[in-house]
């Protein structure tokens, strides 16, 4: 349930209002009351005796929606004609399809796209399977590939129940990166099942895109695909996050004025997104940094550490330092968090050293709220879009494989990553700069174009380019 109305619990009230004063500020000051949020009326001019019009609310839960439908039923002068659910509507069906790039009106254009025309692009990959790549879907469609096992806030809900993430995963594709992707969503057990079905789809598709898989089979999951395909493959969960949180991280670090490899950075949460945003933060040349689990920080011959956790703690944290998340925050520069709500205090922020950086980015609620430590921080981030300054993957993801598709990469190297993470930084510009922008709205179009350009660039330099 959201804390305030929002859209994704709008509800659209179809109504039928008599055409007398008052009438309709009667329901306006009625839906107001029971707390909904007037998002938008049909415009109209009132000239019968009766108008029907549409009026969105946004409520704050399922329970709130049928509060406000009900008390929409029973004023005086207006009669409910329908309501909806805005965003299961939006849901019906679906939310992408299959549309076609050729005309077949004719029986030239039949021969051409289908049989017999057909066998000599079939024949031409024969003779050399890059032909694929540029001659079939595979040039700019990418697989969604995932078994519902960590769905964003959901937990392990299975396949089916992730497919509507999918999808949405896939029409963001399209929208901000012109990338034809799609989602599979696999019933599987366990990891072995997992990677041996997407090799088997692995010639369909240009790239791979992994989500929402638990961690630590996350891990072997992605290795496993690296090592075995030609194509990029990019869990997105880990990667992702890191290049939008470093992309963030370096414009915070500009308003303090305190460098890379002067910082200390504290990371809470070392699964799939913590393991990827220290490597990716050492990358950049972050001086310090620890990371913190349910057991303490991690260090190296802790003992209970699976591979992924072993490489970190062998990687960072140079001084093994122990303790809890309280501790070892004494003194840091930057928090970054990805584990759960309220893992923090705000006298454990007021123990980090000046001008602290606290990136909350636990989704749907944050590891502290900003009202915790307005005024304690210089710098704000969370992982939510009704506060400033989201880390949200949208600004990485369709811009890293527009540029990787376009250059037919092999990989998606960290080189790759870090000149996504510039590219992004680099879109909020000096004169916008500001505590509470340090990373460009999801919705400017450029910013997709400048990653796939960057990225592409380091695809070559890295010389994983396919052709």
């Amino acid at each position: 349930m959201s804390a305030v109305p929002g859209a994704q619990y709008s509800v659209n009230l179809r109504v039928r209002l008599d055409n007398k004063p008052g009438v309709l500020g009667r329901l306006a000051v009625a839906i107001g009351e029971a707390g909904g949020n007037i998002f938008a009326i049909e415009g109209f001019v009132a000239k019968g005796p009766v108008l029907e019009r549409d009026i969105v609310i946004n409520c704050y839960s399922v329970q709130h929606q049928e509060q406000i439908v009900d008390v929409a039923g029973r004023i005086d002068g207006v009669e409910l004609l329908d309501s909806f659910d805005r965003t299961f509507r939006m849901h019906e069906g679906g939310k992408i399809e299959v549309l076609p790039l050729c005309p077949v009106g004719d029986r030239d254009d039949l021969s051409m796209a289908y049989t017999p025309g057909v066998a000599r692009i079939c024949r031409a990959i024969v003779d050399d399977p890059g032909v694929a790549d540029t001659h079939t879907i595979r040039k700019n469609t990418v697989a969604i590939v995932s078994d519902g096992t960590a769905v964003l806030g959901l937990g392990d809900i299975g396949p089916r129940a992730a497919m509507p993430v999918m999808e949405g995963k896939a029409l963001l594709f399209k929208e901000f990166g012109q990338v034809d992707a799609f989602p599979i969503c696999l019933d599987v057990d366990g990891p072995d099942e997992l990677i041996e079905t997407v090799v088997r789809l692995a010639p369909t598709f240009g790239g791979i895109n992994l989500e929402d898989i638990a961690a630590p089979g996350a891990f072997e999951v992605e290795d496993a695909l690296k090592e075995r395909l030609d194509i990029p493959v990019f869990h997105d969960d880990q990667h992702g996050t890191a290049v939008v949180a470093l992309a963030g991280l370096e414009n915070a670090l500009r308003i303090v004025g305190k460098k890379m490899g002067d910082v200390s950075v504290v990371v809470a949460g070392v699964g799939a997104a913590g393991v990827a945003v220290g490597k990716i933060l050492l990358g950049a040349g972050v001086g310090s940094v620890i990371g913190v689990d349910r057991l303490g920080a991690v260090y190296e011959r802790r003992g209970d550490l699976n591979p992924a956790k072993q490489w970190f703690a062998e990687n960072t944290n140079r001084d093994r330092r122990s303790g809890s998340l309280s501790e070892v925050m004494a003194g840091a520069d930057v928090f970054v968090g990805l584990s759960g709500p309220g893992l923090i205090t705000p006298q454990d922020v007021k123990a980090m050293a000046d001008d602290p950086v606290v990136f909350a980015m636990a989704n749907p609620d944050p590891e502290i709220l900003p009202e915790q430590v307005e005024g304690l921080v210089a710098v704000m981030a969370t992982g939510r879009s009704d506060y400033p300054n989201q880390i949200n993957n949208v600004l990485a993801f369709p811009g890293i494989f527009r540029g990787a598709l376009d250059v037919r990469a092999s990989d998606i190297t960290e080189n790759m990553k870090l000149a996504a993470a510039d590219a992004i930084a680099e879109s909020v510009f000096e004169e916008e700069l500001a505590p509470d922008f340090i990373v460009p709205s999801v919705f400017d179009k450029a910013v997709p174009l400048r990653v796939a350009e960057a990225v592409a660039a380091a695809a070559r330099a890295d010389g994983v380019c396919r052709d």
